[in-house]
C-alpha cells in the first residue's frame, strides 16, 4: 500500500457550455441526440458486474414525442434485489479496504469522462429520456455531476483529515471514518440525472456499497451512469443498478438485517412511508439505519413593493418554468406587492408570449414536456379547476395537449385568496400560482408564507428596501433551506449553495456538502497509550 498524506486536485465548477449556433458542441450535441434517436437500444440491470436482461420489458420513450420508443429496460423483481444486495456484500470487504486515495481516482476519472468523452451521450439521453432542454440538460447531467464528483473528492479527504485537536504526553488519539456496517439503498428522482448520479456514489465514495433503484422515467439516462462508472474502474458490485417497483425493493431491503442507510430524493409522502416502515422493523437491522432525504416543495418568491420589476418577472418566469416547474425548487408560489403588480404583470405577459414550446431536438424551444401521463392528468385537472372558479383568473396559457407528448402550457393563476389549492398544494409542474397583497401588509404575509405549506425547501425575496430584506430573512428562517435574496429560488451550485431543506421537505443534509458524506459514515475514535500504568493507585490514595 501507498504512503503518504495525499492532496486531491481542487475542485472548480465544471464551466457550462452555451451550444449557440455554429459552436463545436452544439453539432456535437446534435449528433448524440440523432444516434439516440436513430436505434433503440436494451438497458440491462447490473448486478455484481454482470448484465442482467430478463423477458419482463419496459419502453421507454420521450415525453415530448411518447409514440417515439429510444429502447426497452429489463424488469427485475424481488430475486433480483436480493442478488443485487448479496452482490454488493460480497464486494464490501475489499471495497472499503481499498486506500480512500484509489476511491478517489476512480470517481475523479468519472467526472472526466463526463467532461469529455460521454458529456454529448449523456446530455442526449437527459433531453430525450427527461424532456430537458440543451441547457437544462448540460447545467444538470454535466455540470452538476461533475462537480458532485470532484467536490465530494475534496471534501472525503477533509473528513478524514479532521483528527482530535489534542494528544496529551504519551499518548496518541486519532479518529478513523469507517464506512456503514452493511450496505445503502439509493432511491433516485427522475428529474435530476445528476441526483440520480450524486446518491448512490456519495455513500459508495466513503467505502460503502449500494443499491441503486432509479425512477423508470430516468433509467434511460441511468443506463448511461453505469458504464461511465463501470469504465472509471468502478469494481464490480460497489454499485448495484436494479429496475424494479417500489414495493419490491422495499419487502426485501427494509427487513434485510444489513440495511445500513437510504440516500433518497422522491416525494415527501414515500419518504414517511419509508421512515414508517424502518421503524417498525428496527428490531431487524444490525445498525440504527441512516435516513437521508431530501423531498418535496412548495417554494415561493416574495416580491416587496421596493422591487425592481423587470428582475422580479425574470425570476419569477426562469424560477417557475425552467424544466417546465419539475425541480424541487422550482417557484410554484409567488407573493406580489400591489403597487409593483401591473409592471411585473407587462414584463411577465411580454416574455411568456415569447417562450416557444415542443421537443428537445430544436434548440430553440425554452418549453419542453412534462415526464409522463399521470403527471400531464394531474395537472390538466388543477388547470380545469382553476378555469371553473370564479375567484380565479388565468391571465397566461391554461391550454394542455397529449396527443404527440405531454405538453402543458406555462400557466398562469392569479387568485384572491392565498390559501387556495394551487398555493398550498405540491403540483410539480409548469403551473404558478400569484397572489397579489397590499404593500402595508407586508408582515402579515410573511406569516403567510411561512405557515402555508409543509415544506421548507427553497424561497427567495425581491426587494431594494434592505429592511424589507433583513425582516423576511429572519422571519422565513425555517420556511427554506436555501433562501435567496434578488434571484430566483432555483439553481443551486454545488461548491456554492449546499442544496436540501426542512420540515417537510427532508432531513437538511445539504447534497454537495461535506455534511451529506457525514451520514455515510460511522467514526471509531481510537486512543494509543505508549507507557500505561502498572499500577492501579491513585496519588490521592496515599496516607498524609
Amino acid at each position: 500500500m501507498l504512503k503518504g498524506f495525499f492532496n486531491v486536485p481542487a475542485p472548480v465548477n465544471e464551466p457550462i457550455l452555451g451550444y449557440a449556433p455554429g459552436s463545436k458542441e452544439r453539432e456535437l450535441l446534435k449528433a448524440a441526440l440523432a444516434d439516440a434517436r436513430s436505434k433503440q437500444i436494451e438497458m440491462p440491470m447490473y448486478i455484481g458486474g454482470k448484465e442482467v436482461h430478463t423477458d419482463n420489458k419496459g419502453i421507454t420513450t420521450p415525453p415530448h414525442d411518447h409514440k417515439h420508443v429510444l429502447g426497452q429496460y429489463s424488469k427485475g423483481d424481488k430475486t433480483h434485489v436480493q442478488q443485487a444486495i448479496d452482490a454488493a456484500l460480497a464486494a464490501k470487504a475489499d471495497w472499503e479496504n481499498l486506500a480512500w486515495e484509489h476511491r478517489a481516482a476512480i470517481f475523479l476519472k468519472a467526472a472526466d469522462l463526463i467532461a469529455g468523452p460521454y458529456r454529448y451521450k449523456l446530455n442526449a439521453a437527459t433531453m430525450l429520456g427527461q424532456s430537458k432542454n440543451a441547457y437544462q440538460a448540460e447545467i444538470d447531467a454535466a455540470c452538476e455531476l461533475i462537480d458532485f464528483l470532484r467536490f465530494n473528492v475534496s471534501y472525503m479527504s477533509e473528513i478524514y483529515k479532521q483528527q482530535p485537536p489534542v494528544s496529551p504526553k504519551g499518548s496518541w488519539n486519532r479518529v478513523e471514518q469507517r464506512p456503514l456496517e452493511g450496505f445503502v439503498f439509493a432511491l433516485t428522482p427522475f428529474n435530476f440525472t445528476a441526483i440520480a448520479g450524486n446518491l448512490p456514489t456519495s455513500a459508495a465514495m466513503m467505502g460503502n456499497v449500494v443499491v441503486w433503484k432509479p425512477a423508470n422515467t430516468q433509467i434511460f439516462a441511468a443506463n448511461v451512469l453505469m458504464q461511465i462508472f463501470r469504465e472509471a474502474g468502478l469494481p464490480d458490485g460497489v454499485i448495484n443498478l436494479v429496475y424494479v417497483s417500489g414495493p419490491d425493493a422495499g419487502d426485501v431491503i427494509f427487513s434485510h438485517p444489513d440495511f445500513a442507510g437510504i440516500h433518497f430524493t422522491g416525494s415527501t409522502g414515500v419518504f414517511q412511508n419509508i421512515w414508517k416502515t424502518i421503524g417498525n422493523n428496527i428490531h431487524k437491522f444490525k445498525t440504527y439505519p441512516r435516513i437521508v432525504g431530501e423531498t418535496g416543495g412548495k417554494d415561493f418568491i416574495l416580491i416587496h413593493g421596493s422591487a425592481e420589476a423587470e428582475s422580479s418577472s425574470t425570476a419569477i418566469i426562469r424560477g417557475a418554468f425552467e424544466y417546465q416547474g419539475q425541480k424541487c425548487s422550482a417557484a410554484s408560489r409567488v407573493y406580489i406587492a400591489k403597487s409593483v403588480w401591473p409592471k411585473v404583470k407587462e414584463y411577465m405577459l411580454r416574455d411568456l408570449a415569447t417562450f416557444k414550446m415542443g421537443g428537445t431536438e430544436d434548440f430553440s424551444n425554452f418549453i419542453n414536456a412534462v415526464i409522463d401521463e399521470n403527471s400531464f392528468d394531474k395537472l390538466a385537472k388543477y388547470i380545469d379547476e382553476a378555469k371553473k372558479d370564479s375567484s380565479v383568473e388565468v391571465i397566461a396559457g391554461g391550454n394542455y395537449d397529449k396527443s404527440k407528448g405531454y405538453f402543458i402550457e406555462p400557466t398562469v393563476l392569479v387568485v384572491q385568496d392565498p390559501m387556495y389549492t394551487t398555493m398550498c398544494e405540491e403540483l410539480f409542474g409548469p403551473v404558478l400560482t400569484i397572489y397579489v397583497y397590499d404593500d402595508a401588509d407586508f408582515d402579515k404575509v410573511l406569516d403567510i408564507v411561512d405557515s402555508t405549506s409543509i415544506y421548507a425547501l427553497t424561497g427567495a425575496v425581491i426587494a431594494q428596501d434592505r429592511y424589507a430584506i433583513e425582516k423576511a430573512t429572519q422571519r422565513l428562517r425555517n420556511a427554506a433551506g436555501n433562501f435567496y435574496i434578488n434571484d430566483k429560488c432555483t439553481g443551486a451550485v454545488v461548491g456554492q449553495q449546499p442544496f436540501g431543506g426542512a420540515r417537510g421537505s427532508g432531513t437538511n443534509d445539504k447534497a454537495g456538502s461535506m455534511i451529506n458524506l457525514l451520514r455515510w459514515v460511522s467514526p471509531r475514535t481510537i486512543k494509543e497509550t505508549f507507557d500505561p500504568p502498572k499500577d492501579y493507585r491513585y496519588p490521592f490514595l496515599a496516607n498524609d
